[in-house]
């Protein structure tokens, strides 16, 4: 596929990054490029300008509780300081070449899929479009049809829930000025709005909360292959012992649903009555309850439904003997 044309701008700071996205119509971030650059050759929501995030260093700092949006998941994934979740997670996103390559920030903004959507331009138009790309047809969402108000895509980075499990805190910008919120409420329930970024907006940094390094942690997923794949569903659960008790239980789900689920208050009403194995398994079907992933990517819901509940008990086995 031949890339299509755009204006690359490639500001060396951020106040100049924020200037220049506030005198554009329409543009595109660009950070490491993994995600955004192959859906530019496959004509998938082209913008006439592209700002690149390469040379900001702001952006790159990374320390046991702040990461910065331009970290490489590479160096994340390699960090002595980072939080094993994060390090853990981030060591089973695509491949070496790619990690080396892609963003903390990349991942977290990633595009929902759909195998309706991430097609070439000849194969969409073939069938007449659909919701998320409609090409000012109204054409109807393909994977619930007669309704075109709310685009069902699937979010399927996995970064977002393990930020979600050890309770983080993303961080904007933009020429207004600055703002931050909980990490799960960066969300926004739709494939195409996908999160509450405004025009000219951007993720900085992601914080984490004082104590945190006495959380342990641990992320499961499902792909179908080993390299590359994106989750087809993954739990990230964190947890607090203290004196050979639970006080802290966290759990976030991702590739299921347009954004990713944060079920720590399950977690939470769990370790009230916490007995091993057994509360693992409660717990592990109450997650698979809550999620509701729909026919749009490789593997079926069903399939992804019971497969959340198996790498829910995987994710909490250190926890099967307190």
């Amino acid at each position: 596929m031949r890339m299509p044309p755009f204006t690359l701008h490639t500001p060396s700071n951020l106040a100049q990054a924020l200037g220049l996205a506030a005198e554009l119509d329409d543009f595109d971030w660009v950070s490491g490029g993994t995600d955004l650059l192959p859906n530019y050759k496959w004509h998938l929501n082209v913008k006439p300008h592209v700002i690149s995030l390469a040379g900001i260093q702001e952006l790159n700092s990374l320390s046991s509780t702040v990461i910065g949006a331009m970290v490489r998941i590479h160096d994340l994934a390699e960090s002595s300081e980072a939080h094993p979740l994060l390090r853990q997670t981030a060591s089973t996103i695509a491949s070496v070449m790619l990690r080396r390559s892609a963003t903390v920030g990349g991942n977290i903004c990633l595009d929902t899929r759909c195998f309706w959507f991430n097609q070439g331009e000849e194969w969409r138009r073939s069938i007449d479009w659909c919701h998320k790309c409609d090409c000012d047809t109204n054409a109807d969402c393909r994977v619930i049809p007669n309704q075109n108000t709310l685009c069902v895509a699937t979010y399927q980075a996995d970064l977002a829930a393990a930020f979600i499990a050890l309770d983080a805190t993303i961080h904007l910008a933009s020429s207004a000025g600055a703002r931050s919120m909980p990490f799960a409420d960066f969300f926004q329930l739709d494939g195409m709005t996908r999160n509450v970024l405004q025009k000219g907006e951007m993720v900085t940094h992601v914080t984490l909360p004082k104590g945190i390094e006495e959380w342990q942690g641990e992320y499961q997923k499902l792909r179908l292959r080993k390299s590359w794949d994106f989750p087809e569903a993954g739990v990230a659960a964190a947890w607090k012992i203290e004196k050979g008790k639970i006080t802290g239980l966290r759990l976030a789900t991702t590739g299921c649903e347009s954004i990713p689920g944060d079920h720590s208050e399950l977690g939470a009403d769990a370790i009230e009555a916490w007995n091993g194995k057994e509360s693992i398994a409660v717990l592990a079907e109450n997650i698979r309850k809550a999620v509701k992933p729909v026919n749009n990517t490789y593997f079926p819901p069903a399939y992804r439904r019971k497969m959340i509940r198996v790498l829910a008990k995987r994710a909490m086995s250190p926890l099967q003997d307190l």
